[in-house]
């Protein structure tokens, strides 16, 4: 584990500018920032822009001076490089978490980086992103979208290795722990609730806030024709790990409870939005894994 620093090559501003990266962990980048003084607003999604006058006090402070080839390398076998296809995506989840908790910004570039894991197909940044957005549609239709359920939306897959329920169970506890020396016990408390219910995505009938969250991470299944069909490919691509007759068996019974319930959205601006393309969605899809 270490801080990265590369040669100051890159012009700007009337300077050279090097990179200030950790090839393990963002908490121990901003700590290291934070350290020498480097401002928070040089930090841009996955290191800190330093100029050239800054570069030999930060090694002399610990960081590792490594040539830009070895200081790339290092980040992407991190897991921490945003890819240039990626950016857009974190910089607009940047922009949400400074709405919610705008105090501890490291917070969300450690929630941002876990969302961008390489291994995520749809369970990455843009599913994020999305529920987010469901969400504000939902707040709109006058749901009761507290900050706790926008929280739970940001942990509710942070930890995801496409075991379910100990995913949602390890993201619960991994809110409770990151939130509570934050937010205090009680509101933590509630975002892990919130997390775990999204396992079974059945709150009870005068939980407003489970609804609103289940509902968002379910408004997937009321896209269009098209959107669904990418997501159906990304969650088989999530699970490519299991052979197609196991796949199929297993989908095909999460989507049979899905169509025995009297109505897959419990919120009334939800069912509105959603429910009757999802129903054609998933019905659609129902038929074809059996066919």
């Amino acid at each position: 584990m270490a801080v990265l620093v590369d040669d100051p090559r890159w012009p700007a501003h009337g300077t050279l500018w090097a990179h200030l990266v950790s090839d393990a962990d963002l908490a121990e980048l901003h700590a290291f920032a934070a350290s020498c003084g480097v401002p928070r607003r040089a930090f841009d999604l996955d290191h800190y822009d330093v100029p050239a006058e800054r570069h030999e006090e930060l090694v002399a402070a610990g960081a590792e001076h490594v040539d830009g080839h070895e200081l790339v390398r290092r980040l992407r076998a991190s897991g921490l490089r945003v890819r240039a296809v990626d950016r857009p995506a974190r910089a607009a989840l940047a922009r949400r978490w400074e709405a919610v908790l705008p105090d501890n910004p490291e917070l969300g570039d450690g929630l941002a980086a876990r969302w961008s894991e390489p291994h995520r197909v749809y369970h990455a940044a843009r599913h994020l992103r999305d529920v987010l957005d469901r969400l504000d549609l939902l707040a709109a239709g006058g749901e009761q979208v507290t900050r706790p359920v926008v929280l739970a939306a940001w942990f509710h897959d942070a930890v995801h290795l496409g075991s379910s329920p100990a995913d949602e169970t390890a993201s619960a506890d991994l809110a409770t722990a990151a939130l509570e020396p934050v937010v205090g016990r009680v509101e933590a408390n509630e975002v892990a609730r919130l997390v775990r219910l999204t396992a079974s995505h059945d709150p009870a009938a005068d939980d407003a806030g489970g609804r609103a969250l289940c509902d968002a991470d379910l408004g997937v299944l009321g896209g269009d024709a098209e959107s669904y069909r990418v997501y159906t490919d990304q969650v088989r691509a999530e699970y490519r790990h299991v052979p197609e007759p196991d796949f199929r068996l297993g989908r095909a019974a999460i989507l049979r409870r899905l169509l025995g319930r009297r109505a897959l959205f419990r919120t009334t601006t939800g069912r509105q939005l959603w429910e009757a393309a999802a129903r054609r969605n998933v019905a659609a899809e129902l038929r074809a894994l059996e066919a």
